[in-house]
C-alpha cells in the first residue's frame, strides 16, 4: 500500500473527533476523563463496524486533542481492525521528521492501520505556540509536506530547505511501510489546495461545515482535471462534516441544537459568522453540512453527498462541546449498526442502475 491508497475497496464511514469534552450526568468531564472517554469510543466505533477514528489536533480551551499521535497509540493497544488517523494534523507546524517517526510509530503499534490528513490550519493557535509566523503560512506548509512526502517515499532522504535543518542520506526508523502510509491532503475550499494535492497525487479530504455541500463540486471537478493533468490516476475523495444521529429526527435536531448553538455563538464573535438562530439552523440540516437526524434521514444525505461529489469516504464529526456521552455513544452506535449497511445498501442499488 502507498501513500496516498486506502485500505478499503467498499465506501467508508468514519468519525471525527477534536476531543471535545463531554458532560455526563451534567458534569463536565475533566481532561483526562475525556482522554479515556476518546478510547472508549474508538473501541466502540470499531465494535460497530466502522472503517476509520480519527483524531484532530487543536490547542484552544476545551479540546484535548494536542497530542494526537499518543492519542491513536492508545487506541490501537485497544481495537484490533478499525483505522487509525487524523481529522488534520497541522503540517506547517510540526517537524516532518519528528512527525514521520511518530507515524510510523503508530503504523507498527497498530499493525499498519495508521493514516493521516495533513493540512495547514484553519485555527491558527499553534503558529505564535511554537513560535511560528503566521506570514510564512504557505512557505512552511510546502517546504514540509515536500519533505514529509519525500520521508514516506524514498529509503534515504538527502533534503534542504529554509524551514529546517537540512538531510544528508538519513535513514529514519522505524521505517514505514514501503511507500508510506494513505496520506490525505485536507482542504477547506482553497482551489490552490487542492491544485496541490492532485500534484503530490495524495487524496482529497473536503471539510464541509456550512452551506450547501454541493458548492464543492466545482472543486471536485477541479481535483480530478488535475490528477489528470499531473499523470495521475483517478484517487480517494472524502468529506468531513458535523452531525448527530439519534433514533428519530426530532430528538437529534433538538440534541444537536441545544450543544451546537453556543458553539456557533462564541465562533460568530469570534470571526464574524452570523449568530444562529432556529430558521438556518433547520435550513443548514435540510439542504447544509448538518448531518443530523435518525439513522435513515442522515444515510439518504451522506448517499446524496456521495452521488455529488463522487466521494469514497465520508467521516462525521461528532463530538461537539459539552454534548452528553450518552449521546456521543448514541451516535456511534447507530452509524455503525444502521447508517453504515443504509448507506452502502442504496449505493449499491446506484451501481446496479448505472
Amino acid at each position: 500500500m502507498t501513500a496516498g491508497e486506502i485500505g478499503h475497496p467498499r465506501f467508508e464511514l468514519g468519525l471525527n473527533s477534536f476531543g471535545e469534552v463531554a458532560t455526563d450526568g451534567g458534569r463536565v468531564l475533566d481532561d483526562a476523563e475525556t482522554v479515556r472517554l476518546l478510547v472508549e469510543e474508538a473501541r466502540l466505533a470499531e465494535s460497530v463496524g466502522l472503517d476509520v477514528f480519527s483524531v484532530g489536533e487543536h490547542y484552544r480551551d476545551g479540546h484535548n486533542d494536542s497530542a494526537t499521535p499518543v492519542l491513536l497509540a492508545a487506541m490501537a493497544t485497544a481495537t484490533r481492525r478499525i483505522g487509525l488517523g487524523t481529522s488534520v494534523t497541522v503540517l506547517s507546524t510540526n517537524d516532518p521528521v519528528r512527525l514521520y517517526q511518530e507515524f510510523s510509530t503508530l503504523d507498527a503499534v497498530s499493525d499498519g492501520r495508521a493514516r493521516i490528513v495533513l493540512g495547514r490550519a484553519s485555527v491558527t493557535e499553534s503558529f505564535s505556540l511554537f513560535g511560528y509566523d503566521l506570514a510564512d503560512y504557505e512557505r512552511l506548509f510546502e517546504e514540509k509536506l515536500d519533505l514529509f512526502l519525500r520521508l514516506e517515499r524514498e529509503e534515504r532522504v538527502t533534503w534542504s530547505g529554509t524551514v529546517r535543518a537540512p538531510l544528508t542520506g538519513r535513514l529514519l526508523h522505524p521505517r514505514m511501510r514501503p511507500g508510506g502510509i494513505p496520506t490525505w491532503i485536507g482542504v477547506g475550499g482553497s482551489p490552490d489546495s487542492v491544485v496541490r494535492a492532485a500534484r503530490h497525487g495524495l487524496p482529497l479530504m473536503m471539510a464541509i461545515i456550512g452551506g450547501r455541500p454541493q458548492r464543492f463540486a466545482r472543486n471536485v471537478e477541479l481535483y480530478l482535471t488535475a490528477l489528470g493533468r499531473f499523470g495521475h490516476p483517478e484517487l480517494p475523495i472524502g468529506q468531513h462534516s458535523l452531525g448527530l444521529v439519534a433514533d428519530t429526527d426530532e430528538e437529534a435536531v433538538e440534541t444537536w441544537w441545544r450543544y451546537w448553538r453556543p458553539v456557533v455563538e462564541d465562533f460568530a464573535a469570534e470571526r464574524g459568522f452570523y449568530a444562529p438562530d432556529r430558521e438556518r439552523y433547520e435550513a443548514e440540516i435540510e439542504h447544509g453540512a448538518l448531518f443530523v437526524g435518525s439513522p435513515e434521514t442522515v444515510a439518504r444525505k451522506i448517499v446524496r453527498m456521495a452521488r455529488d461529489l463522487r466521494l469514497s469516504r465520508f467521516d462525521l464529526k461528532y463530538d461537539i462541546m459539552h454534548l452528553p456521552r450518552d449521546a456521543r455513544a448514541r451516535t456511534i452506535e447507530l452509524l455503525g449498526r444502521e447508517v453504515a449497511p443504509r448507506v452502502r445498501e442504496l449505493l449499491a442499488a446506484d451501481a446496479v442502475h448505472a
